[in-house]
């Protein structure tokens, strides 16, 4: 039988400023990647998400990004790796110190946006998230983007790794996402995005616009919780996937 976490960003809000639906859509998933701070996030938001969380019995993880509140953590911020590995461990133990408030245990790491792109195609800043996630704890999970510089750094590192492919998001024939500066770059129709991720998890490919199919393992998909159209993708994805006879569990642990 097939298993295959669902999960999606959350606690993106910051100060009284909303995003996203977290409520519903931790109904739904089975893993959360929880803002840190920089990106999105404060330390009541923080809290918060992992209330919720563990309310749903959702697994949850650190997902550190750029200091860019501005920008949403989507534009590279120039770095050394050196300085990424501190900013990465710094977000991590934040979401440490958070969740031990609340006795939930932090499971696993999925660095966000232009960070997690990065990552993606750049070695060194992806040893780099790999030594800060294995300093901190090597119990750890790195979550990594499926066919990526990320994935291979993870490895090397000694860390267990998870390969992550994403449900509202559309692929170049290489394996890697299209850039959001691109036409169809993000998958709106929930329907749409559910049939695709069955096909891809039942085939164990990723399916790029094009048609193109590149093998790889798949231990998680991601719903985007700032996309308009989150808790309907994630809900419809759901469905669809226990209707093929797939199991949704946390990727951890199994």
């Amino acid at each position: 039988m097939t298993t295959v976490d669902l999960n999606a960003d959350c606690g993106e809000s910051f100060g009284p400023w909303s995003m996203g639906n977290d409520p519903a859509i931790l109904s739904i998933v089975t893993s959360a990647n929880i803002a840190c701070g920089f990106h999105a996030g404060d330390p009541d938001t923080m809290v918060e998400t992992i209330r919720l969380a563990k309310a749903n019995g959702v697994t949850v993880g650190a997902h550190p990004g750029f200091e860019d509140k501005p920008g949403f953590g989507r534009r590279v911020i120039p770095m050394s790796p050196a300085a990424i590995e501190r900013m990465v461990a710094y977000q991590i133990g934040a979401m440490i110190g958070m969740a031990a408030l609340e006795g939930v245990p932090v499971k696993y790491v999925k660095a966000h946006g232009a960070l997690s792109n990065l990552a993606g195609a750049d070695g060194p800043v992806a040893d780099a998230i790999a030594r800060a996630t294995k300093a901190v704890d090597p119990s750890l999970v790195l979550l990594a983007i499926a066919t990526t510089e990320l994935e291979r750094a993870g490895r090397d590192a000694g860390l267990e790794i998870a390969s992550e492919i994403f449900a509202d998001r559309a692929y170049e024939a290489d394996g890697n996402l299209r850039s959001r500066s691109k036409p169809g770059a993000m998958i709106e129709d929930p329907a749409f995005a559910a049939s695709r991720i069955v096909e891809m998890v039942k085939g164990g490919v990723i399916i790029a616009h094009d048609g193109t199919r590149v093998p790889t393992a798949i231990h998680s998909i991601c719903v985007h919780g700032d996309n308009p159209h989150a808790v309907d993708t994630a809900r419809a994805v759901r469905a669809a996937l226990e209707a093929a006879g797939v199991t949704l569990a946390p990727f951890v642990g199994r």
